[in-house]
């Protein structure tokens, strides 16, 4: 069995899963094809801010990691369509989750923000010595 701490070990597997899954894109990509399959630039739309270099590295990993599923679309021009696969989909639940508490902790992590911008680095200071 392995140790509690071993997540935090950077050689961990499990590391480096948890860290590709939840990326900032990657999370949001999942979330956007929940819905239905888009070709990339529908995607690229759906996701104000990524760049075109941000979100094909996101959906290279989330393809390798089994967690969608690339199609080429023989129409004309031709397009690649994304879709999320069965096991991708088993991350909506946490991810939804997730936003939840985001909802839910908005107002007291604000306050934290806030108070700490008053207090400024004081604290910092005072943590790290």
């Amino acid at each position: 069995m392995q140790s509690q701490d071993a997540p935090l070990d950077a050689n961990c597997p499990h590391r480096l899963l948890i860290d590709q899954v939840t990326d900032k894109w990657s999370i949001l990509i999942l979330t956007a094809l929940d819905a239905n399959p888009l070709r990339f630039n529908a995607l690229k739309r759906r996701l104000l801010g990524v760049t075109q270099k941000a979100l094909t590295a996101s959906l290279r990993r989330l393809e390798r990691n089994g967690l969608i599923g690339r199609r080429v679309v023989t129409l004309s021009p031709v397009a690649v369509e994304y879709r999320i696969t069965p096991l991708g989909r088993t991350l909506l639940p946490p991810f939804l989750a997730l936003y939840r508490w985001t909802v839910d902790s908005l107002p007291a992590v604000e306050k934290a923000r806030h108070r700490f911008d008053i207090v400024g680095d004081e604290n910092a200071d005072a943590i790290a010595a």
